[in-house]
Parts: structure tokens; C-alpha cells; sequence
């Protein structure tokens, strides 16, 4: 069986050849949120402060049941229904650029959902990949 490194052969990030990030500032509506993330087929969206920061994800799936159950107000910012980015000493975080291994990526998601990949400052959200990605490489490569 190949190892991770095996499998993806020594590519980094930029190899995925993924779309520029679509992310939200929190004082986005919901409603627009809604309407964008289907417009972009996204399950996830990452929110961002009004510096650019990232703060957290909407998780469209359930912001819609919120929204189908009466729960959420189409005029509600996204900061009210978005998950948070744990920041804590105990749980550093994970720097994922254009130029981290694809194993490095493999090894993270298998405890994310997905990954912000940002320049090595941490200034811009570059991208976001998902172990989706990560698949339709290997089967794009053979």
C-alpha cells in the first residue's frame, strides 16, 4: 500500500489547481449568504473579520435548517450562526500555504472538515480545499 508521500508524489497545495476563496465578512446576511453559497454549489464558508482575519464558517446546511425552522432572520449577520476557529495555545494552529505537502494537507483534513489555505502571514485566505480535492488529484494524476 503507498504511503501518503507515495501517493501524492512530493505535490504541494499550488498542485490542486483550486478556485480563489469565497468567504464572508460577518456582517454578511444570511440571506445573501444562502443565495451565495448555492449560487457556488459550498457546503462550508469561511468568515472573516473586517481586517481580512478568518473568525470562523458558516455551515450552510445548518444555517438553512436554522433558516426553515424559523430560527434565523434573513436580516441576521452571519457572526450570530457561524462555528469559531478554536484559538487556543493547547490547540496551535495549522499553517497551510501553497507550498505545504499534499501530505501535510491529507494529515490535517483527517481531522477537519477543510482547510484555509493562506499566504505564510496568515494575512489572505488563499483558497480552501477539502479531501475532495485532495481525491480528484490522485484521480486526475493516475
Amino acid at each position: 500500500m503507498a504511503t501518503s508521500a507515495d501517493k501524492y508524489r512530493g505535490a504541494v497545495v499550488e498542485d490542486l489547481q483550486l478556485p480563489p476563496a469565497f468567504a464572508l465578512p460577518s456582517t454578511e446576511v444570511i440571506s445573501r449568504a444562502i443565495e451565495l453559497a448555492y449560487d457556488r454549489d459550498f457546503s462550508h464558508i469561511p468568515v472573516l473579520d473586517e481586517n481580512r482575519k478568518p473568525l470562523g464558517y458558516l455551515d450552510v446546511a445548518k444555517l438553512k435548517q436554522s433558516w426553515e425552522a424559523g430560527k434565523a432572520n434573513p436580516d441576521d449577520r452571519v457572526l450570530q450562526y457561524m462555528t469559531k476557529f478554536k484559538r487556543a495555545a493547547s490547540e496551535p494552529y495549522t499553517l497551510i500555504t501553497p507550498g505545504s505537502s499534499l501530505s501535510e494537507l491529507a494529515t490535517f483534513l483527517q481531522s477537519n472538515i477543510f482547510a484555509l489555505v493562506t499566504d505564510y502571514d496568515r494575512k489572505f485566505v488563499l483558497a480552501v480545499a477539502t479531501r475532495h480535492d485532495l481525491e480528484n488529484f490522485v484521480t486526475r494524476r493516475g
